[in-house]
């Protein structure tokens, strides 16, 4: 639980940096992402989840 906890605020920090250092970024990078197709969003979606999964594996197996 603590772990998570610790993802999550972890997860927080970086999004916050982000949106107050480059807000107007953001919006262009938004817009540019609307207007790709869902099944390009969606393969986006499923390899961000596959890295994700991969670097959690990873930390496990070196972390003990």
């Amino acid at each position: 639980m603590i772990t998570l906890v610790l993802v999550l605020g972890g997860v927080c920090v970086v999004e916050g940096l982000i949106l107050a250092l480059i807000p107007g970024r953001i919006e262009e990078a938004l817009a540019l992402f609307a207007r790709l197709p869902v099944e390009t969003r969606r393969g986006f979606g499923l390899g961000a989840l596959a890295v994700g999964v991969a670097l959690i594996w990873l930390a496990r197996m070196l972390g003990g």
